[in-house]
């Protein structure tokens, strides 16, 4: 299933889907900044008053984007999770579920990598920071259970998020840009070894 289509099913959502996808493809070409809703508008052969009827303005296309494939890729890791037996397992299917995820659609992680700050610094940051908030109590809740959580329990919480995606995030961002020959699926495994190792040192 396409990205948008998780949010935005259905024939009666097509021009809202089309609007995005010509919307995503104009800012990875033109930068978010520089992209004006007349440019949307010529890439997507509709009217402006069509796009401000569905988004109201050219941030609210912005959030639309970004909750969309933020809404994916967590539908994505739930599903890697619930293959999983135990919290080592759930590990390295976060981070294969991401990686998958950023290699199957590689112009949405480059959104949301370039859209980061800018819908951080938005109205729409208290309920990012809510979302993502759940997301990671999810995750705690999720490892707790586990049979073999205990190995887990002198992680610090404020850590957890970052020791588990962020040197995934580094390559797949690295990778994104050209600035790495090697796709992320190749290192996977090593990844995701070195995101459970960092986690056993703080039992030790």
């Amino acid at each position: 299933m396409d990205v948008l289509e998780g949010s935005y099913p259905g024939g009666r959502l097509a021009l809202k889907r089309q609007i995005l996808n010509c919307a995503l493809q104009e800012f990875l070409q033109s930068g978010i900044a520089a992209t004006t809703i007349e440019m949307i508008r010529d890439r997507a052969e509709t009217s402006v008053g069509a796009i401000y009827h569905h988004f109201n303005h050219k941030d609210g296309i912005v959030a639309a984007l970004y909750l969309a494939a933020l809404k994916d890729q967590s539908s994505r890791r739930l599903d890697a999770l619930s293959q999983a037996k135990s919290a080592e397992q759930g590990i390295h299917a976060i981070i294969r579920s991401y990686i998958d995820w950023v290699i199957s659609y590689p112009d949405f992680a480059r959104f949301l990598y370039a859209a980061h700050h800018v819908v951080h610094t938005s109205e729409l940051r208290q309920d990012l920071e809510q979302r993502t908030s759940q997301r990671n109590q999810d995750l705690k809740k999720w490892l707790a259970q586990q049979s073999d959580a205990a190995c887990l329990q002198a992680v610090p919480p404020a850590l957890l998020t970052s020791l588990v995606i962020g040197a995934t995030e580094s390559y797949c961002r690295a990778w994104l840009a050209g600035r790495v020959k090697d796709s992320p699926q190749k290192h996977a495994s090593a990844l995701a070894q070195s995101v459970w190792d960092s986690l056993q040192h703080f039992s030790r």
